[in-house]
């Protein structure tokens, strides 16, 4: 049963893909504007209306040119130098591309986005911005965009992090010593829990409790090297990332140089990745941009997707907002800057699951339970009944959940948990996972401090192997398809 209260929060993935709420494209195809310019017309005669095939799905050069032009408005209202109109179409089309890839592996696990997820989104954003949803909307269209728009791809966000969640969520593993290692190096080493008897140390005090996180926003140019180039190519693509380097460092703008050249997701964007506490920033970044100030620009530096220029957009205890629209601050999370006691009330409960099935209904389920209810009030043993009918792993267990901490079940659990008292019995409750009876069989209050400093440990570590894990597996996922880029025959190659 513990997968019951193994929910991730997928909304950090979500926030950062979403970057400043200015960048929302609309996806739909709409015929291309009267006064497109001059190259898109050409071009549709040579590639007779087809841009790409990606495995067996089109893409039509109208689609690519809807797109170019919602990204050249975008590129000036973000005040971006817009790159020539061939070049703004390849890398659209290039987005396009993985972006089409994920949909049709979400299509094929099965993977969709309910209104109540993407709902819970749109509140998490604003809630994010201190706003309520019709104060973000105005927020929203005062960029320009249309509200329909940027619930599309809101969530299309939302279903491209539930993707990552399935398929590179799980081979991220977190060992015991990296934590130790980590917090260590913080120097927030966790020293053992005070003896029976022993009194807690006091918590220090002194103006770094009320010190803001320290943050770093950054920005990139990515020189692709596919997987398995030769020497040759790899070294071709090197003298290629040395000669945007000196570009930028020679005064060309850094974000019109992304946006023309890099191969990152985040290139129409300028190559803005975002502002969040240093910590969530990969290890390979934050060792190439320690030192620098705002604006400056990093050397080359390798990794496994191909070589990164980096600038720093923001360095210092708090994050700017962007003049154009609020930007979510980042959910990457944070080391507590206070220390001491953290007390907390746990639960110990236990629970009977029913699944729902074909065969199974809601009204069938509920009405089970019910039953059993009734025969636990009427004397029989919880434990007795969940062992031969829960459905959970938890059965053989008499359905015990052992001591549970507040946000490590899913919120309908939670909520129905917290109402009882002890050796209470809910009524029947549903969940995601099926209807449960829950007993709650005792509280306790416990110092989580040091349970907290390694949970927040582990999930900056996990965030930080996260989005070069899911970025590895997109390109191994490209790398597999067949993909007939007609606007960019020479990207056909680079793959081999």
């Amino acid at each position: 049963m513990r997968s019951l209260h193994a929910k991730r929060l997928w909304a950090f993935l979500l926030i950062s893909a979403m970057g400043a709420l200015s960048a929302g494209t609309a996806m739909a195809a709409r015929a291309a504007k009267p006064n497109e310019p001059a190259q898109a017309q050409s071009s549709q005669q040579f590639v007779d209306g087809i841009a790409a095939i990606v495995n067996k799905q089109v893409i039509t050069l109208q689609q690519v040119n809807v797109q170019a032009q919602e990204a050249r408005e975008q590129l000036t209202r973000q005040r971006i130098p817009v790159p020539d109109y061939g070049v703004l179409q390849k890398q659209v089309l290039q987005r396009m591309i993985t972006e089409e890839l994920a949909r049709q592996e979400a299509d094929r696990l099965g993977i969709r986005v309910t209104d109540a997820q993407a709902e819970h989104a749109l509140q998490t954003i604003a809630q994010r911005n201190r706003l309520s949803v019709p104060q973000l909307r105005q927020e929203v269209e005062k960029t320009g965009v249309k509200w329909d728009a940027y619930l599309k791809n809101l969530r299309q966000e939302v279903r491209m992090d539930l993707l990552r969640q399935r398929t590179v969520d799980s081979t991220i593993h977190i060992s015991d010593a990296e934590i130790d290692a980590f917090l260590k190096s913080q120097g927030q080493q966790i020293a053992a829990g005070p003896q029976p008897g022993q009194a807690q140390p006091p918590a220090p005090a002194g103006p770094a409790e009320q010190a803001g996180p320290a943050v770093l926003g950054l920005a990139q140019i990515l020189v692709a090297v596919p997987e398995g180039a030769s020497t040759a190519r790899v070294q071709e693509l090197r003298k290629k990332a040395e000669g945007l380097l000196a570009k930028v460092r020679g005064g060309a703008d850094f974000a019109g140089v992304a946006a023309a050249s890099s191969d990152g997701p985040q290139a129409l964007d300028g190559g803005d990745m975002g502002v969040r506490p240093i910590e969530g920033w990969p290890e390979l970044f934050i060792s190439a941009t320690k030192g620098l100030q705002a604006g400056q620009i990093s050397g080359i530096l390798q990794s496994g997707n191909g070589f990164h220029i980096l600038k720093v957009t923001t360095r210092g205890p708090t994050g700017r907002q962007r003049a154009a629209a609020p930007q979510p601050p980042s959910t990457a999370p944070q080391l507590p800057v206070q220390q001491g006691p953290m007390m907390v009330t746990q639960t110990h409960a236990r629970h009977i699951l029913i699944k729902t099935t074909k065969v199974m209904s809601d009204d069938k389920a509920r009405a089970r339970l019910e039953q059993l209810r009734q025969r636990i009030i009427n004397g029989e043993s919880f434990e007795d009944l969940a062992k031969r009918n829960s459905e959970d792993a938890t059965a053989p267990q008499g359905g015990d959940l052992g001591w549970l901490t507040p946000g490590e079940t899913v919120p309908a659990f939670e909520q129905a948990m917290n109402a009882l008292e002890p050796n209470q019995i809910s009524e029947p409750v549903k969940s995601q996972f099926g209807w449960h009876l829950i007993q709650v069989l005792e509280r306790r209050s416990k110092n989580m401090e040091n349970e907290f400093k390694r949970m927040q440990a582990r999930q900056i570590l996990f965030e930080r192997r996260v989005e070069p894990a899911f970025e590895d597996w997109l390109n191994q996922l490209r790398g597999q398809a067949y993909i007939d880029n007609r606007l960019d025959p020479q990207s056909n190659r680079n793959r081999r």
